[in-house]
């Protein structure tokens, strides 16, 4: 890999991570468009390191009072502070992580094609629209109860499929419940954690049974590079997401999938 592909590549999973826009249109997009050659499974460890690290750093202060209020939750067997929250990522988690179990070979083979990339891509762009239009946006990420993560938890089992977008998807189902826009994004970059660390996890299993040779330099460019972006991706996102809402990004994912049919249809 030569330093403008590692460049391209990891903006590319630094913005897409977080943005509502499908993450996996966007890198089976580039090698078409670049006539690239596949990254590689180390690279794809690396800038997940890098999303990851991005995310936890942002939501630092939050998350060291998640982790002790939901700590001494289980400690004193009631509710603390923002334990609630602690539990609502945590077990908001388990659908997505059951239907990855169980839906593995279909995801794997049936459901990358470029034809469900592209029709997943305009649908759920549209349901975001529609969410994003009649949402009340009442309610903030610490009023999530049992039934909203449920139904959040559920939503982002659907981004297994090729060109949802876990963050679309999430976003999607909190403005759906009466989140705000913030509330809805916040809580999306927190149930992102848990996610994340799963999906590095097992590429780097991957990465250890297939002992490749490791280029260290091309991995820590690319995680820095994909961390520095993704760090700024939330920060910007946060700040301008009330002024702009949902339909630059509804309209985006929208041209998106008429590209994809396009080229692959």
């Amino acid at each position: 890999m030569d330093w403008l592909q590692i460049l391209v590549l990891s903006v590319v999973q630094g913005l897409t991570e977080f943005l509502p826009i499908s993450s996996s249109a966007h890198l089976i997009l580039v090698p078409v468009l670049t006539d690239w050659q596949d990254q590689g499974l180390a690279f794809d460890v690396a800038v997940h390191v890098g999303t990851l690290i991005a995310v936890v750093s942002y939501f630092h202060r939050e998350l060291r009072v998640i982790l002790a209020d939901g700590f001494a939750s289980i400690a004193q067997r009631r509710r603390v502070g923002d334990s609630n929250l602690f539990w609502a990522v945590g077990l908001g988690t388990i659908p997505v992580g059951l239907a990855g179990l169980l839906f593995k070979d279909v995801i794997e083979t049936s459901l990358r094609s470029p034809l469900v990339l592209a029709v997943a891509t305009i649908l759920f762009g549209l349901l975001l629209w529609w969410a994003d239009r009649m949402g009340k946006r009442e309610r903030d990420e610490h009023s999530i109860g049992w039934k909203d993560i449920l139904f959040i938890g559920l939503a982002q089992a659907l981004a297994l499929i090729p060109g949802t977008s876990r963050s679309g998807i999430t976003i999607t189902a909190g403005l759906m419940l009466g989140l705000s826009r913030q509330a809805a994004a916040r809580f999306s970059f927190l149930l992102s954690i848990p996610v994340i660390l799963l999906a590095g996890g097992l590429y780097t299993i991957k990465l250890v049974q297939a002992d490749t040779v490791v280029d260290w330099s091309v991995l820590i460019g690319g995680a820095l590079l994909s961390g520095l972006t993704a760090y700024l991706c939330i920060h910007y996102f946060l700040k301008l997401l009330e002024r702009i809402g949902m339909l630059p990004f509804v309209i985006y994912r929208l041209l998106l999938g008429v590209v994809l049919l396009v080229i692959f249809w």
